[in-house]
């Protein structure tokens, strides 16, 4: 039976790239799924490497599931070695609650992350009263430090200038990879200057309601010239804490970790306890605040989540 990877699912019906195939057009089988899949509650994902069969109209049925490497819940993939999370510096601005609360759901998954901050040019070009006021060179200087501190690579980018795009290109070569993050912070026109001949839809930021429209719809690989597979999704501004659970929560603060071997009592919430090592560090500065603010927001949320079912 022959294998092979879904490299796009769509109203139903699962893509198949033949395992050894070039992803060309014209190269995919069209599948549906097994109907024991659905009675199992199991949805197969992009990234899967799976097992399928041919039917004689030319389509074909996938028909097993390899075992994956990593899985990702929001946006749905498999088998992915590194998410790129990209946030605009401005229209929106960076949300750095949100954007932590996407680096929790990786974190969770043991997925490597590199860090994409897009609109560059924009604060480069704002003088006076047309900087945007939520965000300044100097700001972005600190926020871009305290990340890569952590251990994050960032990567500052313009589409219309095209900087960074050699950046990004080398983080994945070789890779599965896909791209996360908020509506209208400009996946879609970045994927456009990495990729040559695609023309993915782009939408202007909504001026009103301060985020972007919808562009991508789907799920789907796309090749890149050095190798590897990089993945477009669907924006979205929010997230819920399903999978991850308090006494884990910490663990997914990569800065936390060394800090938190001192703590008094295993399995330290960092909340109240005494000498919590981590609550100290953030009151010294050696936390950053906002990454323990943003940290004990989490918690409460996710005890909210529990009391609530």
């Amino acid at each position: 039976m022959p294998q092979g990877s879904i490299v796009k699912a769509l109203s139903g019906y699962y893509y198949v790239l033949p395992e050894g195939a070039p992803l060309e057009e014209g190269n995919t089988v069209t599948c549906r799924g097994r109907g024991v899949f659905k009675n199992k509650k199991i949805t197969p994902l992009v990234g899967d490497r799976v097992m399928y069969e041919e039917t004689e109209n030319g389509e074909g049925t996938v028909t097993e599931i390899l075992p994956r490497t990593s899985e990702l819940i929001r946006p749905p993939i498999a088998n992915v070695n590194i998410v790129v999370l990209v946030f605009s510096v401005t229209e929106p601005v960076l949300n750095l609650q949100l954007l932590d609360k996407f680096l929790v759901h990786i974190e969770h998954t043991g997925i490597d992350v590199v860090l994409c901050f897009t609109k560059s040019d924009l604060l480069l070009e704002g003088s006076g009263d047309a900087l945007p006021k939520e965000m300044t060179m100097s700001e972005l200087d600190r926020i871009t430090a305290l990340y890569e501190a952590i251990g994050y690579p960032v990567v500052r980018t313009s589409s219309r200038r095209g900087v960074g795009v050699e950046a990004i290109l080398h983080h994945l070569e070789g890779t599965i990879s896909v791209f996360a993050g908020q509506s209208g912070v400009g996946k879609s026109s970045l994927l456009n200057k990495m990729i040559a001949g695609i023309d993915l839809e782009t939408n202007e930021i909504s001026q009103r309601l301060g985020r972007g429209k919808h562009t991508t719809r789907h799920v789907e690989l796309l090749p890149l010239e050095g190798g590897g597979l990089v993945a477009d999704t669907p924006g979205f501004s929010q997230l819920d804490f399903m999978e991850v659970e308090a006494d884990g929560l910490g663990a997914c603060f990569r800065e936390f970790a060394a800090v938190a071997e001192g703590c008094r009592f295993r399995g330290c919430l960092h909340l109240h306890e005494p000498d919590c090592k981590v609550r100290i560090a953030a009151a010294d500065g050696t936390i950053a605040a906002s990454r323990y603010e943003h940290y004990l927001l989490f918690l409460a949320e996710i005890k909210d989540r529990k009391r609530r079912y």
